[in-house]
This record gives structure tokens, C-alpha cells and sequence, in this order.
């Protein structure tokens, strides 16, 4: 029960990252005033802290792969609150910039050490489901970024960065009260080893890092990262654009933030759907070895057309009336064609979109012995920041030169729709890692049965058994 208490914990900490990570976009046009910036610049703010986090994450990794994991998740999560909480107290863009990089830094601890440790908790013929809740929790931190940013935010921006301060350091306290994990405690081909009373003692060195590069899967998994980030850090536009669809229906500033909010949340919930992706992956890699990857570039590329119709679905809100606006939205999904057909194409989008992440993340325990797992996993989330940061970066970018043509909320359709395609070779990438997984996977099979009977071996008297 207490490794079932401590994967719930490790799982609900990790959304709190993403919870920072989408807490500035909803809110670019308040702060952007406050700081007396265009919201471009707050474009570059979110671009740069993707890429701080996911360089931090290498390091953090690294360290977490080869020492005690708890204290670096615990430090880690104290950085990113105190950033996140001294990101109100600048007077200026350039202040602002540097708390949230300061909190970019710490958030680069959370997932690569978090799942590195998750790994060591579930055995691999569950790995694609638990991935998924991992995978989900952190969706779902996003959006409640949103959610908190939207309606916390909309009178006052500062207020939802003091709450998730607070709850950074409530979540560095909860960590004291989790099960200590055993790197490799979950792989049956040590089975032998930790029922001796002994530990998995390897840990990475440099001289593994040429290994890890050498093995085809992996640099796979880490490559699709650049092409999908890239169309995934646009839809943190998504907001942005709903707010531009209800100002153009009249709605003032405050309501349309919240409304915008609302909305992106409303049609992101297919992502609660990776749950099926990870139970698909679990079954297809249970008959073929390279089952998970196939799930991720079917979902991959079934994708892409329903996002561009998502896009320039007409969308048609009633007048506020001063009402709030969970009651526009709620009150318009079945009463509004328009709206609930672009609900039910979102779910769909996201839904085959997201078999993608439970599936990578199982991949990657599955591909690489456990002392390796947390350094992987942060060179492809390196990737997949660089990927993100140049997909919001340059999204935004692309908003601007279409607004010379098409004024909002036209401009941000088309760029969106565009950024989409960044989707087909991310699919053909799972499609080649399917054929190259199931020859790693023996591989470390083959290594770890080794090392377990080396270590069973080396602490059997001679003349007795290893029981």
C-alpha cells in the first residue's frame, strides 16, 4: 500500500510543474500590460523557460541517476516555488524573465528525477497504463494552469502565481511521506537479486552516455520529440485564440480571458483518453515488441486533420449578459452546434494525439536498464523543450505576420492549423522505432539476467545455494 500511496504522490507532484508551465499564456494580455510589453515578449519568456527547463532536466537527471533521488526532487520543487513566487515581486520584463527562469530551473528536477523513479515502482506489463497516469497528471497540470491563470487571474494576474507558490512547498513537504524506491525494484529479471537481500548497484557513468547514443530506439524516441513539441508548443495558443473568437463576439477583456480559459480546458479533456493509448501499447507489446510504438504513430497520424478542422470551427457564443463565464460555456456546449461539434473533435484529436506520451514513456523503461532510465528520458525532454520553445516561439511569430492579412481570430487559426504538419514526422519516427525496439528490448533482458545471476553468484558461499 505504500508504493500504491507513494505512485499516487510521485504522480500528483508532477502535475504541479506543468500547473507553472501553463500558468503565464492564459494570462499574456494582463501581465503584457503591467509589464508594459507586447505579448510577443511574454512569447519569448514561455519559449526560454522551455528550454531552461529541459537543459536543467539533463543535469538533474544525471544527478538523480546516480545518487539519492529524494533530496534532488525536494530541492528541485523548492527552486521552482520560490521563482514562481518571485515572479510578483518584479517591476519590470527583465525581472520577470529572470524569477521564471529561476523557476525554470527547478522544474527541470520534477519529471526527469519523478520518473525515474515511477519507472523503479510498476512492472514493465503495466508500464504503458501507469506511464499513462503519469503522462495524464502532467495534461492535467497544464491544464489547470490554465484554469487557475483564467479564473484567478482575470482581475488580478498576480494572485495565481502566489497560490502555486504555496502549494510548491506543501508538495516538497508531502515528498518526506513517500516509500524509498530501489532502482530496479520492478524488473523481474532482478527478481533474484533484491529477493537475496541485495541491491542493483550500477549506476551511470560517461562512459555509458556512448551506449545509450548507439542504441537506435533511443535516439528515435528522443528525435520525435523536435517535430512533435513543435506542433504541441503551439496549443498553448490555443487559450489565446478562444479569447480572440469571444472578443470578437463582443465579449470585454475579462470575460474573454475567462471564457477562453474555459474552453481550452473544455476541449483538451480528450487527453484523459492516453489512459486507453497506454492500455492499447500494454496489449499490442504483449504480442509484438513493437506494439507501443505503433500505437503512438497510428494516434500520431490520425491526428493531424481533425486539429485543422478544430481550428476554424465556427464557434458561436450567446451575449454575456453579465453572466459568468462557466455558465456561457456549460450553458452554450448543447445548445450551439457549432460548439459541441468542435468539443467532440477536440476530444477525438486529443485522444489519438495522446496515445503518444504513456507509450514513450513506457519505451523508454523498456529500451534502457534502470540506471539510465532518468538520463534518457531528460535528453528527450531536452529535445522535446527545444521542440516546444521553437514551436511557441515561432508560432507566435507566424501570428503577428499573418495578422498583416487576416485580422484575429483568423490569423491565429491558420497558424495553428499550419504547425499541425510537424505532427507526420513525428509518426514516421514511432513507425521506425516499432522496428528497432524489439532487438533493444532483448538486449537489456539479456543484461540484466546477466548481472542478476553475477550478483546472486558473487554472494553465494561456496558449497551452498542462492535459495
Amino acid at each position: 500500500m505504500h508504493r500504491v500511496y507513494s505512485v499516487a504522490v510521485f504522480i500528483v507532484l508532477a502535475s504541479l510543474d506543468n500547473v507553472a508551465i501553463g500558468l503565464v499564456p492564459p494570462l499574456y494580455s494582463p501581465i503584457s500590460r503591467a509589464l508594459g510589453v507586447g505579448e510577443g515578449a511574454l512569447g519569448v519568456v514561455t519559449a526560454v523557460s522551455y528550454l531552461v527547463t529541459a537543459v536543467a532536466a539533463v543535469a538533474w537527471a544525471y544527478a538523480g541517476d546516480r545518487t539519492d533521488r529524494k533530496p534532488v526532487l525536494m530541492i528541485g520543487t523548492l527552486i521552482w516555488a520560490a521563482g514562481t513566487g518571485a515572479s510578483v515581486l518584479t517591476d519590470g520584463y527583465w525581472t520577470f524573465l529572470a524569477a521564471q527562469l529561476f523557476a525554470a530551473v527547478g522544474l527541470g528536477a520534477v519529471g526527469s528525477v519523478g520518473f525515474s523513479v515511477v519507472s523503479d515502482l510498476i512492472s514493465p506489463k503495466r508500464r504503458g497504463l501507469v506511464m499513462s497516469l503519469w503522462g495524464l497528471s502532467q495534461g492535467v497540470g497544464t491544464l489547470a494552469g490554465v484554469l487557475v491563470a483564467s479564473q484567478l487571474g482575470g482581475t488580478d494576474w498576480k494572485v495565481p502565481f502566489f497560490v502555486l507558490a504555496a502549494l510548491g512547498v506543501v508538495a516538497c513537504v508531502a515528498y518526506f511521506t513517500t516509500a524509498d524506491i530501489r532502482r530496479g525494484q520492478s524488473e523481474p529479471d532482478l527478481a533474484a537479486v533484491f529477493a537475496a537481500g541485495e541491491e542493483y548497484e550500477h549506476r551511470i557513468s560517461r562512459a555509458d552516455l556512448p551506449r545509450i547514443a548507439a542504441r537506435r530506439t533511443n535516439v528515435w524516441l528522443v528525435l520525435q520529440g523536435l517535430t512533435a513539441q513543435a506542433a504541441f508548443g503551439s496549443l498553448v495558443w490555443l487559450p489565446r485564440l478562444f479569447q480572440a473568437r469571444a472578443e470578437a463576439q463582443g465579449y470585454d477583456e475579462a470575460t474573454a480571458i475567462a471564457v477562453g480559459g474555459l474552453l481550452a480546458i473544455l476541449f483538451q479533456l480528450g487527453g484523459v483518453l492516453s489512459i486507453v493509448g497506454g492500455l492499447l501499447g500494454d496489449r499490442w507489446q504483449r504480442r509484438d515488441l513493437g506494439g507501443r510504438a505503433k500505437v503512438a504513430a497510428i494516434g500520431m497520424l490520425a491526428g493531424v486533420p481533425l486539429y485543422v478542422l478544430l481550428f476554424f470551427a465556427p464557434i458561436g457564443l450567446p451575449e454575456p449578459r453579465g453572466r459568468p463565464a462557466l455558465e456561457i460555456v456549460l450553458g452554450s456546449l448543447f445548445t450551439s452546434p457549432g460548439l459541441l461539434g468542435a468539443f467532440l473533435l477536440a476530444v477525438v484529436a486529443l485522444a489519438l494525439t495522446s496515445a503518444n506520451s504513456p507509450n514513450w514513456f513506457a519505451l523508454i523503461a523498456d529500451v534502457n536498464p534502470p540506471e539510465h532510465r532518468g538520463t534518457v528520458y531528460s535528453m528527450g525532454n531536452l529535445v522535446n523543450g527545444v521542440g516546444r520553445a521553437a514551436g511557441n516561439g515561432l508560432v507566435g511569430a507566424v501570428f503577428a505576420a499573418l495578422a498583416r492579412s487576416f485580422p484575429p481570430p483568423a490569423n491565429l487559426a491558420i497558424g495553428l492549423a499550419a504547425f499541425q504538419v510537424f505532427f507526420i514526422p513525428t509518426g514516421i519516427m514511432y513507425w521506425l522505432a516499432s522496428r528497432t525496439s524489439p532487438k533493444d528490448i532483448g538486449e537489456v533482458h539479456e543484461l540484466l539476467r546477466g548481472r542478476a545471476a553475477a550478483e546472486v553468484s558473487s554472494r553465494t558461499p561456496a558449497g551452498g545455494s542462492a535459495g
